[in-house]
């Protein structure tokens, strides 16, 4: 896309306008991006009349969105957010009025070309040709880093971060309850990874407990070990099945728990079986993981603690934490008031250990080895009580650190269906999301002959999973749709990957030449500027992700720019246009 004729016409009515005197010099160069460097200058120009320092007022000079109106202003200032008092202390006149005040005592620049005001803000417009020219170096200068370099960042620092994240049970299909988490953790590591923290992928495999001793009498029964080295997961989740349906059966829970036993005790031909278990388990979940563009550092499980949680009982009751029921089970109490109103059954009755002893044996040991500065767990929200406890035991222990866990929580997937019926298994998604885009890439008429249509099919069905994942609140359920995910055009995966192709074309066919420098002038188009404006925004949607975690921001910003391209590459055609104006990046 390019951008060529005149500038808009100057608008009257409410507003001052100025043209940069001297011709449009960029403000200071150096590693601020284009955003920061505008902030900056207007900052700059506030803290005289305001009275404040440039640093505490950055943050609350914002870009403003693109609008449908086109003519936006680039920036704008908060009025409530730099008055000593609270925005909910003020009647939206008085903001008005103070707006109004504000505006008058600022001046229009070289950078700034025009000052108004909106509803409890005071607005500023770029120099239409600065934008064009800041924005565009920037983006080739920083190339795949753009945004990230952003002072927005400046005063935070760089972290050790720990992630746990997708954490099947082993001996069993991956679910395709753990794709959320998978896809989840692998953005929040990935995001970080990006804005140069120091990330460390766990897996914490669910690969201890009495379901073992289960799956251990059922393949004595019923196992085959050619089918176990050929499909592990598939055999041994038949085999669960069939030995499952033996479960009440006395003499069945009598094996079982012999079977366990003698795996706590490292039996050696117990443990052998399970740990062919294990290895086999992860081999296949690394094929998929493999699928889904996703690795570990780390893949730990609930067997490494089961020793180190008996550490953690005997820490339990050297603090006094430890209390005994009736039952003979240990109990911390959670409660303010010391009555065990609230408590977290932490040992069974023969001194056993259960999941949330060896989450905080995980915990601690985690700390111990990685000294990270954050621990984070993505599950779903049921979890959420168990985090709750497993963190307030810890502090009751004396680990301060436990303030710095998180539990990232997500809601559940409703209606996931392949046309065989529900669907159980990840693989059979991933199978099927591949086989709907390869018919609908057959039936499209705009399809172009692709090398390997079953990469393309599955890395765009991947992507049209994941956009539909990732487009709403984590912690909220949805309906899942197929063909509301599949859709080519509207806000899906499909469509993201439809418009980069597409840039992708454009650029090889007239846009190889390495650019130097930005003819300002052919980009003054309200097309061209939407897109510019959007750019400007990037730094503030990373930031507002790295803080909340949530990846809908950066997902409706990339959706959002994709229809603006979308408008430009009709208004602004390459086809046909001289060289010069068609290798104009937008």
């Amino acid at each position: 896309m390019r951008s060529a004729g005149q500038r808009g016409a100057d608008r009257a009515g409410g507003k001052r306008r100025a043209r940069a005197r001297g011709g449009a010099d960029l403000p200071p160069r150096g590693p601020v991006m284009a955003a920061c460097a505008f902030r900056r200058s207007i900052a700059a120009q506030l803290s005289k009349v305001l009275d404040l320092p440039p640093e505490n007022l950055i943050k609350s000079i914002s870009a403003v969105p693109v609008s449908k109106k086109r003519h936006v202003a680039d920036f704008q200032l908060s009025i409530a957010s730099v008055l000593e008092k609270h925005s909910g202390d003020c009647l939206a006149q008085d903001l008005q009025l103070q707006a109004q005040k504000l505006a008058e005592k600022l001046k229009c620049d070289a950078v700034v070309s025009e000052i108004s005001t909106g509803p409890g803000t005071v607005n500023f417009t770029i120099n239409r040709e600065l934008l064009a020219k800041t924005v565009l170096q920037q983006v080739l200068k920083d190339g795949s880093e753009y945004g990230i370099k952003s002072e927005l960042f400046s005063l935070v620092p760089r972290q050790k971060a720990v992630i746990e994240f997708s954490s099947p049970n082993i001996a069993k299909k991956f679910h395709i309850g753990h794709l959320r988490s998978t896809i989840i953790g692998n953005f929040i590591a990935n995001l970080k990874v990006a804005l140069g923290h120091e990330v460390t992928r766990i897996n914490y495999l669910g690969d201890w407990g009495m379901q073992f001793g289960l799956l251990g009498v059922g393949f004595q029964q019923f196992g085959d070990k050619e089918k176990l080295k050929s499909s592990p997961l598939q055999h041994l989740f038949e085999v669960y099945v069939q030995i499952n349906k033996a479960a009440e059966d006395e003499n069945i829970k009598k094996l079982a728990a012999d079977f366990f036993r003698k795996l706590e005790e490292h039996d050696e031909q117990t443990l052998s079986l399970w740990k062919q278990f294990r290895g086999f388990s992860i081999e296949e979940y690394i094929r998929i993981y493999k699928r889904l563009g996703v690795h570990f550092d780390e893949y730990s499980g609930e067997s490494f603690y089961q020793e180190k949680s008996q550490e953690v009982l005997r820490m339990l009751e050297d603090k006094g934490l430890l209390q005994k029921t009736i039952k003979g089970t240990g109990v911390v109490d959670l409660s303010e008031k010391k009555d065990l109103s609230l408590y977290s059954t932490v040992m069974r009755s023969d001194g056993t250990s259960l999941y949330i002893t060896r989450d905080l044996a995980a915990a601690i040991d985690r700390m111990n080895k990685h000294s990270c500065d954050t621990m984070i767990y993505v599950t779903d929200k049921s979890q959420n009580s168990h985090f709750q406890h497993l963190f307030q035991i810890l502090k009751l222990m004396g680990y301060d650190w436990a303030e710095r866990c998180q539990h990232v929580s997500f809601g559940l997937v409703q209606g996931m269906k392949t046309r065989r019926g529900e669907v159980i298994f990840l693989e059979d998604v991933l199978d099927e999301v591949r086989s709907r885009m390869l018919q609908n890439m057959a039936s499209a008429k705009t399809t172009k002959e692709v090398e390997d249509p079953m990469e393309t099919a599955e890395k765009v069905g991947l992507a049209a999973l994941i956009i539909q994942d990732f487009r709403g609140l984590l912690s909220s359920d949805y309906q899942f749709s197929w063909d509301r995910a599949l859709q080519s055009r509207g806000d899906t995966g499909v469509f993201l990957q439809y418009t980069h192709a597409r840039l992708h074309s454009l650029e090889q066919m007239h846009g190889n030449e390495q650019l130097t420098d930005v003819n300002a002038s052919c980009l003054q188009e309200p097309d061209a500027i939407s897109v510019l404006q959007h750019l400007l925004r990037y730094d503030e949607v990373l930031y507002r992700s790295s803080q909340d975690l949530q990846p809908k921001h950066i997902v409706s910003y990339l959706l959002t720019l994709c229809h603006l391209a979308a408008v430009a590459h009709k208004t602004l055609p390459v086809k046909g246009s001289a060289p010069e104006l068609a290798q104009v990046p937008i």
